[in-house]
């Protein structure tokens, strides 16, 4: 017999048609809200798989767990209109995915672009967040950051094997992850290339890096505090990696002002954004989220 997975492959349409995949753990009922994992730019649904494990498997109340690819990323289909990729489109898919899912209100964990489209939420729906966790993003993004990932995004080289892989993204990343282990690269690499009829191809349409490229990026775009401070009665985490590039500490210590509330985690020795298959950063955060559950059923 296979083995059983520890989440279902789900598949919906967007507003255009595209097919969109999402991941879901847990039980399709649960009397906690749904947890929503939105990735970072050119990531996926994949690298949740040990937080939403952590949670789907709560011993006390079992959350659920949806893991989404934006279109162009995972399973997802990729879109013949590369400008399609961006933070709008990409809000309006959730709310789709949301509305196809009967999820009415949610704990949202945003990761880099994945917090960008929260705070877009927060605009467009606010009554649809419960609780956010923003992995290493904030309301001003630091423009050297967007310039090192459009120097190699839809760029790497093609792997033969995983393993070559692994020493790819090292070689691109290490500078940044100063203490990972061997199985959080491995990880990082499965969920950058996949491997299709024998052969691994990017887990993002390469066409992804042109959204980029016409920003310029000797400055700062415009800060997005006031979608920040629409959440201001939305229990919150905020993560930070000790080398990020894209969250800076002062714009942390903003945030901590504004909120006084705001819980944070600091990771040691990892940069943009921290890696969720170590423990370090999911256990705090899965234990954040049942916290919060836990204080809201009471």
């Amino acid at each position: 017999m296979g083995e059983t997975l520890a989440f279902r492959n789900v598949y919906l349409s967007a507003k255009d048609g595209l097919k969109l995949h999402v991941r879901e753990y847990g039980p399709r009922v649960s009397e906690r809200p749904t947890v929503v994992c939105l990735p970072g730019m050119a990531r996926n649904a994949t690298d949740f798989h040990a937080l939403a494990e952590m949670l789907a498997n709560d011993p006390d109340q079992p959350h659920r767990v949806i893991c989404i690819d934006y279109r162009g990323r995972g399973l997802s289909e990729w879109d013949p209109d590369w400008t399609h990729y961006n933070p709008f489109t990409e809000l309006d898919d959730l709310q789709q995915v949301l509305t196809a899912l009967a999820v009415d209100k949610a704990t949202f964990v945003g990761t880099s672009r994945g917090g960008l489209i929260v705070l877009g939420l927060a605009a467009a729906a606010p009554e649809l967040i419960n609780a956010v966790v923003f992995n290493d993003i904030g309301p001003v993004i630091e423009p050297q950051g967007l310039a090192r990932i459009r120097g190699y995004l839809g760029n790497l080289p093609t792997p033969a094997n995983y393993q070559e892989a692994i020493g790819i993204v090292r070689d691109y990343l290490e500078s940044q992850f100063t203490a990972l282990e061997d199985h959080d690269w491995e990880v990082f690499a499965q969920g950058t290339w996949l491997e299709n009829d024998g052969a691994l191809k990017l887990a993002y349409d390469p066409a992804l890096k042109k959204t980029l490229e016409g920003l310029d990026l000797t400055k700062a775009s415009p800060p997005l505090w006031p979608m920040f401070d629409a959440l201001k009665n939305v229990p919150m985490m905020a993560v930070r990696g000790e080398n990020s590039d894209i969250l800076r500490a002062d714009t942390l210590s903003e945030m901590q002002a504004r909120r006084t509330q705001l819980e944070t985690l600091f990771v040691p020795n990892q940069g943009h954004a921290p890696v969720m298959t170590h423990p370090d950063v999911s256990g705090p955060i899965a234990r954040f989220i049942s916290r919060v559950s836990q204080l809201q059923a009471a």
